[in-house]
């Protein structure tokens, strides 16, 4: 022919019907080197071929079989081909490999359909995995699934704990929509492990697992009846409580919000004597040469007998002789009583003239009859320590008579029931004016006590003082307060047998060592971080690696060296960094005290990858900063992403944070956003951030087309490299804004990209709901240590003292072995300075102090055990120190924490 097809020798023209295919060739797919075999069958068909891609089929490919249809006496024809892979890979053209079948009878040729010859595969990563959820009970679970490319497109199926999934069994669930799975109403039952399988003709992958947790968020019972009133007579309290079972948290659920018990106040009728009426007029004078006169005793009536058993009482002439008498004594009486009120008077004047001020005598004072002066107690803590952010005036001072009067009925309580006002006659209070407390009264009260060791102040700002030198019983020093700028704080009071001050959250901690503060003395000690602007100013290429934390009262002297533990967001590395510690002096300047590396007996630095462990011997304001030596030195950032609403409906917000890494900077940023209405959209990733001088980067990637946009030109930001290597000053952060076209998109799933040009990079994936109802909350600070902010006494210590004891008298004598406080230290991974320890008198307490300080959040005693064990093989007076003994211990102190 003229286009050059080659035609079979001989074509059929005698005259007859058109052929018909009774079987055409269909689409096929090549699995792995299998060839595939094409038919096709016709009637009537004195011919078949088969033309693939235009071109015809050699004959010799073709395998033929020919019958007769009984039917309709018709020549019908069969006819097969193979194609092989080669074949198809061969092919390149515009359309798929294609094969068509040609047949022939004696009135001419017809064409079957075309079809399409695919080589099969399955590539083995999916394009989405599912990620895991924590979702509230009733609320909307949504799993996406993106299968791996294939052809054909592979089929989905859901696994739940390695078991299909059937959704039409099931109407809460719902697998057609794209691949992904929706469960409308989650179930407790709806907890467990999901997979996502994918499967077509040559293959069968499975996605990453992702576990679903359902969660019951805890509910108030109902209030019970308010109990009876606790005194008989005056003023006293009642309360009622609820449990937080309606439903109780499980799965994680978050404990109820607010109060399990309310107390209010209640007045039972005191006892009430009865005062007579004045006599009536006498009554006329009888035969009997008698009169009367009569009083009644309602004024008052006595509230124990009702009056009508009260009766009146008459008086006749006969009985002035009686009444006489009893006018003598009640004259008497009243002169006993005239003395007493005038010997009160002038012990009372005495004492004003004191330094001190009056005494309080009646615990009445406390519960009633108050005046305008009040302040509030602090809830957090120790609820008997008071909290001001105001500095005390202390130039003028007035001697304050009234009773104290507190605004909350458990105020008083607290106030009544503590040891503070035991007994009440030893108590003075003083009264300083010219201050303001935290609710605004311009009142500030002083307490000065004879109290027992391990009672404190129950004042507010107070000022160091000690005792008038005439009392030389144990007392309580107080303290100073702390500058009126934004920041976290805590209290604790601290005897003799020490403890542990911690900033919850905030990866800062506080320990006092067992007798760093004399016997019978207790002192209140605070700690806080300043989240204002740095008063720490960075000199050249110095940069702060922490947060100014401030431990006081600056006066204090201890007698073995406290341990401080601040979080720094360096990679620590002595090649890339040189890290100082620096303390703020009383003029506001800041002044090394040591280069962590140097050799120093005044303090101890223990630096470990996320935190430095600080032995000091006085409280005051410190500091970490680093000097980078090369441009390999890193800073660990903490990067997230938040979401929130705007108030265009159709918008949504996404504010990517950098900020150090360290628990307190990333607390600020989620506090600020709880306020905002934003919420945590991935767990924080880690992002290492060279001191190179490149910028940084963020971008959202992704965005699902037709459902949202993003605003012009904020698809990618840049942010400078001094910006982001001084971030300490303010958190760091980009917004972007998104645009969904319609309201009924209600899924937001992107990527968001953070990387350092010519460093490091993190991707954040978002996969969230908009709606507020159906958004999945991150929760991301654990709640370990806030309910233990300060802990006192041997509950405080891992190592029980009775063992810590005879540790050190073990170690700190010198041993010709070198089996000493040297190899302790050696063993905990303490190997530098050890001239610091050399000058205490006893080296192993303070290393005892420092492992404490390490490992606060460890569950055990290993890492002391296995020293302990590997000394004392040779080591005869540790042999009694048995494993069994620290794991008991160990036991007791995970039960007193609770943990």
């Amino acid at each position: 022919t003229d286009n050059g097809e080659v035609l079979p020798d001989s074509i059929p023209s005698a005259p007859g019907t058109l052929p018909h295919f009774i079987e055409e060739p269909d689409d096929a797919y090549i699995i792995k080197s299998n060839p595939i075999a094409l038919r096709c069958k016709a009637r009537p068909a004195m011919q078949i071929f088969f033309k693939c891609n235009g071109e015809w089929v050699h004959q010799n490919e073709h395998i033929s079989e020919e019958s007769l249809d009984e039917s309709s006496g018709l020549k019908v024809r069969e006819v097969f081909i193979n194609v092989t892979r080669q074949q198809v890979e061969d092919f390149h053209g515009p359309e798929d490999y294609w094969c068509q079948c040609v047949a022939w009878s004696h009135l001419g040729t017809s064409k079957s359909r075309k079809a399409s010859v695919r080589i099969a595969y399955l590539r083995k990563n999916f394009e989405q995995d599912p990620q895991g959820r924590e979702v509230p009970i009733e609320g909307m679970i949504v799993l996406h699934c993106r299968p791996p490319e294939g052809v054909p497109a592979a089929e989905v199926e859901w696994l739940k704990n390695e078991e299909p999934i059937d959704s039409e069994q099931d109407e809460n669930i719902d697998t057609r929509a794209d691949h992904n799975l929706i469960i409308r109403q989650a179930r407790l039952s709806d907890s467990g492990n999901y997979t996502c399988m994918a499967a077509n003709i040559v293959a069968k992958r499975r996605s990453l697992s992702a576990t679903v947790v359902v969660y019951v968020n805890g509910g108030w019972s109902s209030w019970t009846e308010w109990s009876a009133c606790n005194v008989r007579c005056g003023r006293g309290w009642q309360k009622r409580s609820r449990t937080c079972t309606n439903p109780a948290p499980l799965n994680g659920g978050a404990f109820c919000e607010g109060m399990s018990v309310q107390k209010i106040t209640c007045t039972s009728l005191c006892p009430v004597d009865g005062s007579w009426e004045v006599w009536s007029e006498w009554s006329v004078c009888s035969p009997d040469c008698e009169h009367l006169r009569i009083r009644e005793c309602s004024a008052p009536p006595p509230n124990k007998k009702p009056l009508h058993e009260i009766k009146p009482q008459r008086w006749s002439r006969r009985g002035i002789e009686n009444a006489s008498d009893i006018a003598l004594y009640s004259g008497l009486g009243a002169a006993v009583v005239a003395v007493a009120v005038l010997v009160i008077g002038v012990t009372l004047y005495r004492r004003s003239q004191s330094d001190y001020g009056v005494d309080v005598i009646d615990s009445s004072a406390l519960t009633g009859g108050f005046q305008t002066f009040n302040f509030k107690t602090v809830r957090q803590g120790n609820s008997l320590l008071l909290n001001s952010a105001m500095q005390p005036d202390l130039t003028v001072s007035r001697t304050y008579s009234g009773p104290i009067c507190l605004q909350d009925p458990l105020d008083k309580e607290l106030m009544t029931e503590s040891s503070l006002f035991n007994p009440l006659s030893d108590i003075k209070v003083k009264v300083q004016s010219s201050f303001m407390v935290s609710l605004g009264v311009s009142e500030r009260a002083e307490y000065h006590g004879k109290n027992h060791s391990g009672t404190f102040p129950h004042g507010n700002n107070r000022s160091f003082s000690t005792m008038h030198p005439r009392n030389k019983t144990p007392y309580i020093q107080n303290l100073s307060s702390l500058p009126t700028r934004t920041e976290l704080r805590t209290t604790g009071v601290f005897g003799h047998l020490g403890g542990r001050l911690v900033m919850p959250n905030t990866g800062v901690s506080l320990l006092i060592p067992h007798g760093a503060i004399p016997e019978e003395n207790s002192w209140e000690i605070y700690m806080s971080i300043n989240q204002g602007e740095p008063s720490l100013q960075s000199d050249g290429s110095e940069v702060l690696l922490s947060p100014e934390v401030t431990c006081g009262p600056p006066d204090i002297i201890v007698t073995t060296p406290f341990a401080l533990t601040i979080p720094h967001c360096a990679d620590v590395s002595s090649e890339h960094w040189n890290i100082h510690l620096k303390k703020r002096t009383q003029q506001g300047k800041w002044e090394e005290v040591m280069s962590v590396e140097d050799e120093s007996t005044s303090c101890y630095c223990l630096l470990d990858p996320f935190a430095c462990h600080v032995l000091l011997d006085s409280f005051g304001t410190y500091a970490l900063t680093g000097e980078p030596i090369t441009d390999c030195a890193v800073k660990q950032l903490k990067v997230a992403v938040f979401g929130c609403m705007s108030c265009n409906s159709l918008d949504y917000n996404l504010r990517v944070y950098c900020v150090d890494n360290t628990p307190c900077a990333f607390q600020e940023v989620v506090s600020d956003e709880r306020h905002q209405g934003g919420q945590l959209l991935e767990e924080p990733k880690l992002l290492h951030f060279k001191g190179n001088t490149f910028s940084l980067q963020i971008s959202v990637l992704d965005i699902p087309p037709f459902l949202w946009r993003i605003k012009p030109f904020t698809a990618c930001q840049e942010v400078p490299f001094s910006r982001v290597w001084c971030s300490n000053r303010q958190p760091l952060h980009c917004a972007f804004s998104l645009e969904r076209y319609t309201p009924t998109t209600t899924q937001l799933s992107c990527k968001i990209c953070i990387r350092q040009l010519k460093g490091h990079e993190q991707i954040l994936q978002v996969q969230t709901s908009i709606l507020e109802s159906e958004g999945e909350t991150i929760t991301f600070f654990a709640q370990e240590d806030s309910s233990f902010p300060a802990q006192t006494g041997p509950k405080a210590f891992k190592i029980p003292y009775s063992i810590r004891q005879r540790i050190c008298a073990t170690f700190d004598t010198p041993n010709a072995k070198g089996k000493d406080w040297q190899m302790l230290a050696q063993k905990n991974s303490i190997n530098r300075n050890l001239s610091y320890f050399a000058t205490q008198s006893s080296p192993s307490a303070v290393i005892l102090n420092l492992w404490e300080a390490r490992h606060q959040h460890d569950g055990d005693l290993d890492s002391l055990a296995c020293a302990l064990e590997e000394i004392g093989r040779t080591h005869t007076k540790l042999s009694n120190i048995t494993e069994s003994q620290l794991d008991e211990a160990d036991f007791n102190y995970s039960r007193q924490n609770g943990l």
